[in-house]
């Protein structure tokens, strides 16, 4: 076994993922504890450009094959049991993602290796590798271990600032020809549905007045479309609303939609599920209207008001407005 720490890179549609640079950033503090390299594991069809973005990491190792172009997971998990198997790192980091989650469990059954899930943070202490993890979108905080090593982790998104894991360095860059046969491979990637076209990406608002099940009725989302538009901001929701198809699933906030970090997140009769809240808890200023004061969604808001969203929403963008005049 080797002392490195390696990161699995994911990429979409030619552009690497925030949550890359959030491992990097990890792996950038954890490897020098293990006393090894920091590697990122680069695999698809066409990559070899995006290892020159790659700077923190000391090596970039990067597969290309024509059967790794669409993030097929069974594609990646036969490549990569191959690479750990024969690279023996002590630490495998992978995001809390579609992809991280379809590899992890698999990858620890092939490998036998033990698996540490929900990471927000990690370090290397006498030699073993501690993880604190929150579970329950936060409300339960567990330490565990994995003695020595090697193991795998999956990190939640948020865990570490993602201009951590940015460098202007050059990293050693190897490619690596895959030790396995891809033909035998048996799922194919059919196609990416997209938003719909003139759709919000949420994900990139700094502001979200987010709407949940207070709202009672579909007829009732204008007024809180109001206070959105009185704020230049855009509406999303916690998953009834979604779930009552009042609004599209590009818009749903939560661990089965989106994972939001705006500056300004003001959720609106939203009760606050851990499902929910941890898709959004990392906002900069989280401001919340519920009519209940035992309201979860209380325990992770900076300001709130225990008030009936019909009376307060429609006064607070009159008064949005007003400012603006």
């Amino acid at each position: 076994m080797s002392q490195d720490v390696f990161v699995l890179v994911e990429h979409l549609k030619g552009q690497l993922t925030d949550g890359t640079f959030e491992l990097l950033g990890i792996g950038r503090e954890v490897a020098p504890q293990a006393g090894g390299r920091l590697v990122a594991l680069l695999l698809g069809r066409d990559v070899r450009g995006l290892a020159e973005q790659l700077g923190a990491a000391d090596v970039v190792l990067y597969v290309e094959d024509e059967r790794l172009g669409d993030s097929v997971p069974e594609a990646y998990r036969r490549v990569l049991a191959g690479l750990l198997q024969e690279q023996s790192p002590k630490l495998t980091l992978l995001p809390t993602s579609s992809l991280g989650m379809d590899l992890a469990g698999a990858l620890s059954v092939e490998l036998n290796l033990p698996m540490i899930a929900f990471c927000k943070q990690l370090a290397v202490q006498d030699g073993s590798i501690v993880a604190t993890c929150e579970l329950y979108g936060g409300r339960a905080v567990v330490e565990a271990e994995i003695p020595e090593g090697p193991g795998l982790a999956l990190v939640l998104p948020g865990a570490c600032p993602a201009d951590k894991g940015r460098s202007e360095g050059a990293p050693a860059v190897e490619e690596v020809k895959p030790s396995v046969d891809l033909a035998e491979v048996r799922v194919r990637f059919k196609g990416l549905i997209e938003p719909p076209p003139g759709d919000v990406d949420i994900t990139r608002q700094e502001i979200l007045v987010s709407v949940g099940r207070g709202v009672q009725r579909e007829e009732n989302l204008p007024i809180v479309q109001e206070l959105a538009d009185a704020l230049g901001a855009a509406l999303s929701s916690s998953r009834p609303v979604v779930d009552q198809q009042w609004l599209p699933p590009t818009r749903q906030v939560g661990k089965s939609g989106m994972t939001v970090k705006p500056r300004l997140y003001l959720a609106v009769g939203i009760s606050g599920a851990p499902e929910h809240v941890e898709g959004m808890r990392d906002s900069d200023l989280i401001v919340a209207i519920n009519s209940d004061a035992r309201a979860p969604i209380f325990n992770v808001a900076h300001y709130g008001a225990v008030a009936d969203l019909f009376e307060v929403v429609p006064k607070l963008a009159e008064a949005v407005k007003n400012r603006g005049a």
